[in-house]
């Protein structure tokens, strides 16, 4: 690889202008769930989670395509990471699948700690620590209403993903982008 990796990072933030798209979308559809579940039964509110999180992607490339952001990008290796990233927390519906079957009352908090994981390294890919900062969070919050809220726990483990985003989303859009590429990154 003859490119820097601050050269690499550098055209990921200009492909990808502070990449909001997905955590929009994720804060719309976990807030949609939530939102609509508060009275369901364990196991409708984990088949409405399943179905909900399935609009994520298509809403992420609607956002995206109105931000002239680039979420698919195979001419950056970083994007390709990324996009491994994704397809990693994906292979995770081997569990979620089960979980629905069988225990449905675990789908709020594993769809939330597994679609959640990619966000270490995006961390990274960036160099800033909001993915840090949003998978802790998550982690931490979504524990803690799943055990907090048996009777609401799409509800209540919604409401610590859409806590997460707005954090996430708020230090994204304001974070400072270091070099040449800031200017184009807004």
């Amino acid at each position: 690889m003859t490119d820097s990796l601050a050269s690499l990072r550098a055209d990921f933030e200009t492909r990808s202008r502070r990449s909001l798209s997905l955590p929009i979308a994720g804060l719309i559809v976990w807030a949609a769930a939530g939102a609509y579940g508060w009275n369901l039964t364990d196991r409708s509110a984990a088949l409405l989670l399943v179905i909900a999180t399935g609009a994520i992607f298509p809403i992420a490339m609607l956002v995206a395509r109105i931000r002239s952001e680039q979420v698919l990008s195979n001419a950056n290796p970083l994007g390709r990471l990324m996009g491994l990233c994704v397809v990693m927390v994906n292979l995770l519906w081997a569990l979620h699948v089960p979980l629905l079957v069988h225990a449905p009352e675990y789908v709020p908090l594993s769809l939330g700690l597994g679609l959640g994981l990619h966000w270490m390294v995006y961390s990274w890919i960036i160099d800033h620590p909001v993915g840090h900062i949003h998978a802790i969070v998550r982690t931490i919050a979504l524990s803690a209403a799943w055990w907090l809220f048996p009777e609401h726990r799409l509800s209540a483990c919604a409401a610590a993903v859409v806590l997460a985003y707005v954090i996430s989303i708020a230090m994204m859009a304001t974070r400072q982008i270091p070099g040449p590429v800031a200017a184009g990154a807004r």
